[in-house]
């Protein structure tokens, strides 16, 4: 049976995202069933997956959070990543975390290829026993 993917996107900043998207498409087994849906932002992915739990084997979140001069950065980035572990704690379903959290665009468009990371990551859950 093939094993069916979904890859939750934020597009806020479009350029990092298509950046994050190829590099984690190029590690996916061209036998596995993968479905992209964008979200305009990091906050959005965790109800996404949530409301795909029961359809997917796996999932890979990617976006990217860049610190501004407001606590903001600190709310998104913590509450994303507590919400992508938890569901995937609850679920026991692997969950790939490609969200990058940079303090400027520098960092995040040095860091496009971390969606293959991702990918990797959850590749190696699913094939546990």
């Amino acid at each position: 049976m093939k094993k069916k993917i979904l890859i939750v996107i934020a597009d806020y900043y479009k350029d990092i995202s298509s950046g994050l998207l190829k590099s984690t498409q190029n590690c996916l087994p061209k036998n596995f069933v993968v479905k992209i849906i964008k979200v305009p932002g990091v906050f959005e992915i965790p109800v996404i997956i949530s409301k795909n739990l029961k359809r997917y084997d796996a999932f890979i979140a990617l976006g990217c959070v860049i610190k501004g001069e407001t606590p903001h950065f600190d709310f998104i980035s913590y509450a994303s990543t507590d919400a992508i572990m938890n569901l995937s704690i609850n679920s026991k379903k692997p969950i790939g975390n490609g969200i990058l959290t940079c303090l400027n665009m520098k960092q995040a468009k040095a860091r496009k290829k971390k969606g293959a990371e991702a990918a990797n990551a959850v590749l190696s859950v699913l094939s546990q026993k």
